[in-house]
């Protein structure tokens, strides 16, 4: 049976707060019941020692069976304080074995004992010897009262022991006074109370937060990305947790934007190439499949379109694999510097018609750890976009340094600069600086993106420094080969 987060926390709150409680009011009770026993042990004794004090050098009771009570005391000189109904037994000296039965206290409910069952109770061996002793012993034919006893020994003049006088009192049934019993059950009584009291705020205290959290999480669930839950609580786990809703909902809306806005590209970028395939097929059906002069050109913008789209299918399919892990790279030792200048030469049929020059500087060998098609992926699409962008007659610069740990590529160009707004958004999918800038001019927006994608794949880091008129440097950093450093 499913119950409620705030029933489950008042319950489990109640029932710890309760036993711990209980653990208390055990204690408190042996503690109390202990603390009243050794008080009403303390002031028997001491009754019974300023009785003896007060008979002791002066004769005593001779007459058979007779208690001494302090209510009929007349001798001069001897003024202790009442002890009550149960009054004083004092017992003469010597005990001899299998004599007449001795008198006890009245509170024993026994007239009298035998000698030997006298000598055998602890706190009259001890008094016996010189001490004063207390003991609790149950009396009564089904052993159902509790009483306590006090032994005091009496000294005659010359100093020996002559008699004993024994006291005795009854104890609560219940091992506390029923007062002091009452006022425990009333302490544990409110005791309960404040405990279901503040179970409740605790539990409501929690619970609120994880309630209003479950009904934004089922709001999300259905599609309502804008939830948002309090995240001030002055609980450490409950404010953090609502800080992680509101940080998840705000990426989920980021993503579905995201998401958004790169179905609207994608669908953009294919159906450009589409319609011109479509439209030169139209063409060519309508006739122009005839025409051998006419049909060379439709043709080739035709094969022009497909290879673009293609390359954008590719393209995408790159990204798709690196975000998830998938590109199986093969990592080695490369020496970067040549590799650059390999991609240069290469690259140099596209700079030429604008008359810009590529040049490496730095470092004559950098060994990088790295994927080799990969790297060369990387600063192709580095290299395009800064021949593109330089202006004709200008020069583009890959300036390659070592470090102790890593090696850094710095691709520059002379070209119009990136404005500081865009720079945040230049490694994201289908981005562009300029929107109106054709996409035969301007790419299809994905080259920085599977550069970025590229570099952190393999252990890498990128980042892109620009000023408007001065131009734009793209820096990218890679793990060195400890070991090429070292034989180089």
């Amino acid at each position: 049976m499913r119950t409620p987060i705030r029933l489950r926390l008042t319950l489990t709150t109640l029932t710890v707060l309760l036993l711990g409680m209980a653990i208390a009011i055990a204690l408190t009770w042996l503690a109390v019941e202990g603390l009243f026993l050794d008080t009403q042990s303390e002031n028997l004794l001491a009754q019974a020692q300023l009785t003896a004090s007060a008979l002791g050098g002066a004769p005593l009771p001779t007459t058979p069976g007779e208690p001494y009570l302090q209510t009929s005391n007349i001798q001069p000189g001897i003024h202790t304080r009442l002890l009550g109904e149960q009054g004083a037994v004092i017992v003469s000296l010597p005990l001899t074995e299998g004599g007449a039965p001795v008198q006890v206290p009245p509170a024993e409910n026994a007239a009298s004992t035998s000698p030997d069952e006298l000598v055998g109770r602890p706190e009259i061996a001890s008094a016996l010897r010189g001490v004063p002793a207390t003991a609790v012993r149950r009396v009564g034919s089904a052993n159902n009262r509790r009483v306590l006893y006090a032994a005091a020994p009496v000294y005659a003049e010359e100093g020996n022991i002559s008699g004993i006088v024994y006291l005795a009192t009854p104890l609560p049934p219940t091992s506390l006074p029923p007062g002091l019993i009452l006022q425990l059950i009333g302490a544990v009584g409110i005791a309960i109370l404040l405990a279901g009291i503040a179970g409740g705020l605790l539990s409501r205290r929690i619970a609120r937060p994880l309630e209003r959290l479950a009904h934004a999480a089922s709001a999300v669930a259905g599609g309502d990305l804008n939830q948002q839950v309090p995240a001030d609580s002055n609980i450490l786990e409950l404010q953090s947790l609502g800080e992680a809703f509101n940080q998840m909902t705000a990426s989920l809306r980021d993503s579905d934007q995201a998401k958004n806005a790169f179905i609207a590209d994608i669908t953009h970028e294919l159906r450009t190439p589409l319609t011109v395939i479509n439209g030169t097929i139209e063409t060519l059906e309508d006739g122009a499949l005839d025409d051998i002069e006419g049909r060379g050109p439709l043709l080739a913008s035709m094969g022009r379109e497909t290879r673009r789209l293609i390359r954008l299918v590719n393209d995408l399919l790159l990204l798709t694999r690196a975000e998830a892990g998938a590109l199986n790279l093969k990592i080695e030792t490369l020496d970067l510097v040549e590799l650059a200048r390999a991609r240069c030469e290469v690259l140099s049929t596209l700079a030429a018609p604008r008359q810009v020059s590529l040049h490496i500087q730095g470092q004559d060998q950098a060994c990088i750890k790295g994927d080799g098609d990969r790297m060369s992926q990387v600063l192709d699409n580095l290299l395009d976009n800064a021949i593109r962008h330089a202006p004709e007659g200008s020069a583009v610069t890959l300036n390659i340094l070592r470090s102790e740990a890593e090696i850094s590529c710095a691709v520059t160009d002379q070209g119009p600069g990136i404005p500081a707004e865009h720079l945040p958004f230049i490694f994201e999918r289908f981005y562009r600086v300029d929107s109106s800038r054709a996409r035969h001019t301007g790419g299809s927006g994905l080259g920085l993106a599977i550069v970025h994608s590229l570099v952190t794949a393999q252990g890498g880091r990128i980042s892109i420094d620009s000023f408007e008129v001065e131009g734009t440097t793209i820096t990218f950093w890679l793990p060195a080969d400890a070991n090429c450093h070292k034989t180089a």
